[in-house]
């Protein structure tokens, strides 16, 4: 995309501003770090245009405290008392439908998984949010817990203007195929090379 035009424009009878604003899914994927951070840089801008944003953590535990988290709820609660940007709402383990909200076997993670995806399938359906980051989704589609096919069928059919954005390693092949924008976080060098830990502000 040179200078930020297209180098194919497909026969498929849009017009220009259709095709500019049709939903994206839009796929976070390889080894490196990044991959949740470019997500909520996103949401951040969704946020900026007045869009709900739907947060969905499948894999971080509870007591990870995310700085994107503590930033978002800001932004949210600054929604309610002004109306600037856009309502948000942060889902995560420990809260609802997450694995890590009490102790249990693969088979009840595995479920609750499952029960996290079919929420977030009905909330497509009711197009709650203009922007869903599943952030680690990719994890349980890699596991098997939840059926790749259903996911696609679901992202393919989904109503109104909702945009997508999945994070996390091992893309299934089929979501890959089926994403807008796939992008692969390749590691060149990492601070961890050479001993170092992760810190505030970086991190977390």
């Amino acid at each position: 995309m040179p200078q930020g035009q297209p180098s194919v424009v497909p026969a498929d009878g849009l017009t220009t501003r259709q095709r500019r604003n049709r939903p994206l899914t839009l796929l976070h994927t390889g080894e490196m770090k990044g991959k949740s951070t470019a997500a909520f840089g996103l949401a951040l801008r969704g946020w900026n245009q007045g869009w709900s944003i739907g947060v969905f953590q499948f894999v971080k535990s509870a007591k990870w405290k995310v700085g994107e988290e503590t930033a978002f709820r800001a932004l949210g609660r600054l929604h309610e008392q002004t109306g600037e940007g856009g309502p948000v709402e942060w889902h995560k383990m420990g809260e609802g439908w997450s694995w890590a909200r009490k102790q249990g076997t693969e088979d009840d993670h595995a479920a609750a998984a499952r029960e996290g995806w079919r929420e977030i399938a009905r909330r497509l359906a009711e197009e709650r949010h203009g922007l869903y980051v599943l952030d680690e989704f990719t994890y349980p589609l890699h596991w098997g817990w939840i059926d790749v096919a259903e996911v696609v069928a679901a992202l393919r059919d989904r109503p109104g203007h909702q945009h997508v954005v999945i994070t996390g390693r091992h893309a299934p092949p089929a979501l890959v195929e089926a994403a807008d924008l796939v992008v692969e976080m390749t590691k060149v060098k990492h601070p961890m090379d050479a001993g170092q830990k992760g810190q505030r502000g970086i991190e977390w």
